[in-house]
């Protein structure tokens, strides 16, 4: 057989596909982004620093993102999956052959109804089962459900030891053998001092950790859930330090409760959430199981993490819920990506009330494009050798270390929450994240950008949560959506929205941009825009919307000549306030308030929201 041959007849085999093609180096990458940055004003031309430092950007726990990576930035060999660390994995295929546990979520008082939704899940592809349900309603929520091949899993909040023991029995009953039984039982006292204020009660778990371990080897007692830490705001690092210092605590229990370390770490299934941001939610899974393996080097065990991964309920809406589908689907990208061994998606509406059939068949459907079409989980470790993702999962698991020490330092981690220390410094970073939400930094679709306040509301069967005191709770979305919640108020009662007058200058080229800015900024606060041209009657325009309230909208050099003389205009012939889209400027006239790109939307929107007298 002829060889092929390249370029001057080289073997194929020893071609470089690059070699026609010039060295390309950074300090001829940095000119360019020097260029396109001067260009765009960005950078001084005196500057002498790299001019990619203008790029960077920093999470929250203060972790600089650089615009590029390259081979010189991974911090070292990250293992093989299967063995310590275990960053790249917990099994060494990978979930080639199983993909990952497809764990759906069912709640309730109605055992029947629960029951249903459960069967159509598991009809539908789903492959274990997280039940909140009361103890005694749990048979007939299970009924003819194969437990042998779908898992349980439970979240009975203080009534854990009852459920646990209605589990057993109907092990029992069904005649499954003990060392086939599968399930995690849901024990977390510390999840629920978090999320409740009580008092932290580790005895009575580790007692039933006790008596399962020996006689049930597929069943984990004990979930140290990151959730309570995610959903008061905190970041990333700071849900892996409570994490990692819930799951030391548990452990010191175990063992005092007699069973050896191992044993006692076989007892144990970790909770976190996967959030919009791939990356980031790669970045903790892999940090996560790395910090896990320290501590197992520590206590002498070997066994590594084991993981479920919950999207993030947080970053859900109750407004444009659609677009809850993308951040689900992403999360899971990333949870699947990042190696957890088990994902629930919530599903689109969860933000909003009970679940119905369709969002639940969405949320089981987003599973079941990854795994069978994408193939995600046919690659261990798929974002493994990125250069960005390895740099992210080390300085990632570095904060969290930081944060578990510091929980340490305070007594451990039932301390912590005890003297409130953890959650000052959550409560630090919420205030943080609320900045960087109400000045549109972290954008929310449907929400803060791009609000539709002709959508159709999704109406589902509201969920009162029983669970008061402890950490808050917090969504994202909430302070836009309590604007949007107020507007509908006032359409009710009046039957017309709060409203701004648009006025533009100039042609519509010209103020088109800001027109739009501007429209879009008011609507998320769920307030009307009226465009009245240039040509309107504006006294009659005032006089008849009983608004009072305009913004002028148009280019800086429109602004320079005829901002000041609209403005003096506007307040003549009845305007309350007079808005200005556009950075702050003297030269502009009585100006009231101005909005731009970066400003406070929430609090701009609040204080328009008292003017035009909308009650919250």
């Amino acid at each position: 057989m002829t060889e092929v041959a390249g370029p001057e007849s080289a073997p194929i085999s020893e071609l470089d596909l690059a070699a026609e093609f010039p060295q390309a180096t950074r300090e001829q990458w940095q000119e360019l982004v020097a260029g396109v940055l001067r260009k765009s004003g960005k950078l001084p031309e005196d500057f002498a620093g790299a001019p990619e430092s203008k790029l960077v950007t920093r999470t929250y726990d203060g972790i600089e993102i650089q615009p590029l990576y390259t081979a010189e930035d991974v911090p070292g060999d990250s293992g093989f999956p299967g063995l310590p660390p275990y960053v790249r994995g917990s099994r060494p295929d990978g979930r080639v052959a199983t993909g990952w546990d497809v764990r759906a979520r069912f709640t309730g008082d109605d055992a029947r109804a629960v029951n249903r939704a459960i069967l159509a899940d598991l009809e539908g592809g789903v492959t274990s089962i997280w039940l909140s349900v009361p103890p005694a309603s749990l048979a007939d929520a299970l009924n003819e459900v194969y437990l042998d091949l779908a898992p349980v899993v439970l979240d009975s909040g203080p009534e854990y030891e009852a459920a646990a023991s209605e589990l057993l029995a109907l092990f029992g009953e069904r005649e499954i053998p003990a060392s086939e039984a599968t399930a995690v039982l849901g024990a977390d006292p510390i999840g629920l001092a978090a999320r409740s204020g009580s008092a932290v009660a580790l005895e009575p778990a580790a007692a039933l950790a006790a008596r399962v371990a020996g006689k049930y080897p597929k069943v984990r007692t004990i979930v140290a859930d990151g959730l309570p830490f995610h959903e008061a705001g905190g970041s990333d690092a700071q849900e892996l330090g409570a994490l990692v210092a819930a799951g030391v605590t548990y452990l010191r229990a175990l063992t005092d409760a007699g069973l050896a370390v191992e044993a006692a770490a076989g007892q144990l299934e970790f909770r976190l959430a996967a959030t919009a941001d791939q990356f980031s939610t790669i970045a903790k899974l892999r940090a996560a199981r790395r910090l896990w393996a320290r501590v197992a080097e520590v206590c002498g065990f070997t066994s590594p993490m084991r993981q479920h991964a919950v999207t993030s309920p947080a970053m859900l809406t109750r407004r444009d819920p659609w677009v809850n589908m993308l951040r689900t689907t992403v999360a899971c990208f990333g949870a699947g990506a990042g190696g957890a061994d088990a994902v629930t998606v919530l599903p689109f509406d969860a933000a909003i009330g009970r679940p119905d059939a369709f969002s639940a068949r969405i949320a089981r459907n987003t599973h079941a494009v990854l795994l069978e079409e994408a193939k995600l989980a046919g690659v261990a470790d798929p974002a493994g050798g990125s250069w960005y993702v390895e740099k992210l999962t080390d300085d990632l698991a570095h904060a969290a270390w930081a944060e578990f020490t510091a929980i340490e330092g305070e007594g451990g981690l039932v301390a912590s929450l005890a003297s409130g220390a953890l959650a000052g410094r959550l409560a630090s970073t919420w205030e943080k994240r609320s900045k960087r939400i109400a000045t549109r930094r972290d954008p929310l679709t449907g929400v803060s950008e791009f609000p539709n306040l002709a959508e159709k509301p999704v109406v589902r069967t509201p969920v009162e949560s029983t669970v008061e005191g402890g950490l808050p709770r917090h969504r994202y979305a909430e302070g836009f959506e309590a604007l949007r919640d107020a507007s509908d108020a006032y359409l009710a009662e009046h039957g017309k929205r709060p409203h701004v007058f648009l006025v533009p200058l100039g042609t519509v080229a010209q103020h088109t941009a800001r027109v739009q800015f501007a429209t879009n900024l008011f609507q998320a606060g769920g307030i009307e825009v009226v465009n009245i041209g240039p040509d309107a009657d504006y006294a009659c325009e005032f006089v008849d919307a009983g608004s009072g309230v305009a913004c002028i909208c148009g280019t800086d050099a429109a602004y320079a000549d005829e901002a000041a003389s609209w403005a003096e205009t506007l307040h003549k012939i009845g305007a309350k306030a007079v808005f200005l889209a556009g950075k702050p400027n003297d030269a502009y006239g009585d100006i009231t308030r101005y909005v731009f790109a970066g400003c406070d939307a929430l609090d701009v929107l609040t204080s328009l929201h008292a003017l035009l007298g909308v009650s919250r």
